[in-house]
């Protein structure tokens, strides 16, 4: 956990994340990510010099054996408020437009919903578990259905909510989170929905993995080129202070 913790403090510093007086709050889905981005995040809240506080929303979608109640134990272990908002998403999506293609949908109500909820709460600032694989499958991904080179951004400013997103696990591995929540025996709540794992994402999930074999720092390499390049938003401080060479 202290090797998680120092990436995720080393993200938020190049990319000025947090700052002092900031009410974070995590999306909580209850997956690996996002408890682990919780527990980080409420570990680092005590001893950061910039002071901050966390606090949990978790969208409840409606789905049938979903439940919450051991996230809800463990932000009381962690001493951070868990808020849980209730839905009929998943009756919508399903039963209601009974959607093929319900991921995109899904997404914009979900954040629909959680962007409710924090400016409900007066909270401005949230907290996302993506982590750095999936800023590497987001960039195959806009590549290969888009045809240009992009990703969601480190720090994201919506102006039409007054909300910004940070994404605090961005040098964080998907293996060393899966390590460490098995480790830590986090309360990880099963997702059952239909479409859970039948994706486009899964899709270049599997061919980055049929590639680095033959390419072992593919993920490595695509990363720092992005901060690099830069994309748009993804210089990091310590190159932003760098000066440019002609």
């Amino acid at each position: 956990m202290q090797k998680i913790l120092s990436l995720l403090r080393r993200c938020v510093e190049d990319y000025d994340m947090i700052q002092p007086g900031d009410r974070v709050a995590v999306g909580v889905s209850g997956g690996k990510d996002s408890l682990i981005l919780l527990t980080s995040l409420a570990r680092l809240a005590k001893f950061y010099p910039a002071p901050f506080t966390v606090e949990a929303f978790t969208v409840d979608m409606g789905i049938p054996g979903m439940d919450f109640s051991q996230v809800d134990a463990l932000c009381q272990t962690l001493g951070v408020p868990f808020h849980r908002i209730p839905t009929q998403i998943n009756k919508v999506i399903f039963e209601t437009r009974k959607e093929k293609n319900p991921c995109a949908l899904c997404a914009k109500m979900r954040k629909g919903s959680l962007h409710e909820a924090l400016l409900d709460h007066g909270i401005h600032k949230v907290a996302l578990g993506h982590h750095y694989d999936d800023a590497v499958e987001t960039f195959f991904l806009s590549l290969f259905y888009e045809g240009r080179l992009s990703c969601f951004h480190p720090v994201t400013y919506l102006d039409r909510t007054d909300i910004t997103q940070i994404r605090p696990l961005l040098y964080v591995s998907e293996a060393m989170i899966r390590d460490t929540a098995q480790r830590l025996h986090l309360p990880v709540v099963h997702n059952p929905c239909p479409a859970n794992g039948n994706t486009k994402r899964q899709e270049v999930k599997d061919l980055i993995a049929s590639l680095e074999p033959r390419y072992p720092k593919l993920r490595e390499y695509v990363f720092s080129s992005m901060q690099r390049l830069p994309l748009p938003a993804w210089e990091p401080k310590a190159l932003r202070r760098r000066p440019k060479t002609e």
